[in-house]
């Protein structure tokens, strides 16, 4: 069955059904859970704001930096507490690019996302979750 499980979690309410899922799923099989998170870039008006101020881009990515850490921690206590010792990862670079970069090295069995809602079926097609989807080396679960 499952013997590695990878979620990919950010903070939207999607990824945080997804680990709940990954965590429950992971305990009942008995699986190595990997939590997998890519960092987002800073915003391109920084750019702006460093002409103002040269330090603000190292104190952005700083700030940057503590948050996901304080993520991943927070992501291993809510895992901890139902019995799973999770792995965690940060990634950097495009998401479906970094995603896919990790599941073709890592080689789990299962890949655990959430489904974002998307207003039309056109939309859908080109979705984050489509693009991880189709070039995944594994199963993937989407959680609602």
């Amino acid at each position: 069955m499952f013997k590695r499980i990878v979620v990919a979690y950010n903070e939207s309410p999607e990824a945080g059904r997804a680990l709940a899922s990954a965590i429950r799923l992971a305990k009942l099989v008995e699986a190595e859970l990997q939590v997998v998170t890519v960092v987002q870039e800073l915003p391109a008006y920084t750019a702006y704001a460093t002409a103002a101020d040269s330090s603000l881009t190292r104190t952005l990515r700083e700030d940057r930096s503590q948050r996901y850490e304080q993520m991943q921690a927070s992501v291993r206590e809510t895992a901890s507490r139902e019995g799973v010792a999770p792995v965690t990862h940060l990634l950097e670079g495009d998401e479906v690019d970094a995603l896919v970069g990790f599941l073709l090295r890592d080689r789990p069995d299962l890949l655990v996302i959430g489904l974002h809602p998307h207003a039309s079926h056109l939309s859908r097609l080109w979705s984050t979750v489509f693009g991880i989807a189709q070039d995944a080396p594994c199963s993937v679960l989407g959680v609602h």
